[in-house]
């Protein structure tokens, strides 16, 4: 399998290039753009030694797919991204705070999930390698930036972490709507991982068995569901409210 990936957009390829830019081997910008956010990019990539090559408009749509690239791609080694969950809790500063996608294949919703869980201060997003979206060009626009600064760690046998997070005194949370208590009378301020499942199905049998605890989200209008980035952002959100209120 290839090891490289192209990224696009501003936020995408600006987060790498400042975060992680030992990763990027080619920055593409469009011939003729010389404005302020393009001359900073250039600047960055230059001082980190990353080719840079000058493309036309027509090239850059089509090694987007025609998406709005704003000019901008890179093309980067997803090698040098590798990240491993114990890497992630090693170097935590706080209790983690963590959000596992079991079964969320679709790439913008993963990309939106990711988005959340940056705004939300969440330490990874966990996945397994199957039954799961990979992070692609689509995730890292999606994500506006958030592809490259949140850990996602995809992991062979999910149920494993799971008993693995649990031995580390991680408290393991899962959305359902049949749940009996609900995410406004929960316990979530402490080391905690929020286990969302698929919009179609659900959690798996398994996962949903080795949750701690099952909580619904309360719904007061007409919808019955809630996309899975927007539940898993009411859900990191309510943590983080607790976790401050808790700090006094």
């Amino acid at each position: 399998m290839s090891n490289k990936k192209l990224i696009y957009g501003f936020h995408a390829v600006n987060a790498r290039l400042f975060q992680n830019p030992k990763s990027l081997l080619e920055l593409y910008i469009a011939t003729g753009r010389q404005d302020a956010r393009m001359r900073d990019a250039i600047l960055k990539a230059e001082s980190e030694g990353i080719r840079i090559l000058s493309v036309d408009s027509a090239r850059l749509d089509g090694m987007s797919g025609h998406a709005r690239h704003q000019g901008i791609a890179a093309l980067i080694d997803t090698n040098k991204s590798f990240v491993t969950l114990d890497d992630v809790l090693e170097n935590l500063t706080e209790p983690p705070l963590l959000l596992v996608l079991d079964g969320v294949t679709d790439p913008h919703n993963l990309g939106a999930c990711l988005r959340v869980a940056d705004a939300m201060g969440a330490h990874a997003v966990i996945a397994p390698k199957d039954r799961s979206a990979g992070l692609n060009a689509t995730v890292s626009k999606v994500a506006c930036g958030a592809a490259e600064v949140v850990p996602y760690v995809t992991v062979t046998n999910l149920a494993r972490t799971l008993r693995d997070l649990k031995d580390a005194g991680v408290w393991i949370a899962g959305t359902a709507m049949d749940a009996s208590t609900d995410l406004f009378h929960c316990d979530a301020a402490g080391p905690l991982a929020w286990v969302m499942g698929s919009e179609g199905e659900g959690m798996r049998r398994l996962t949903r068995e080795l949750c701690d605890v099952l909580v619904n989200i309360p719904m007061f209008g007409t919808v019955e569901s809630l996309n899975v980035s927007v539940a898993s952002g009411m859900v990191l959100a309510e943590s983080r409210r607790q976790r401050q209120v808790a700090a006094g």
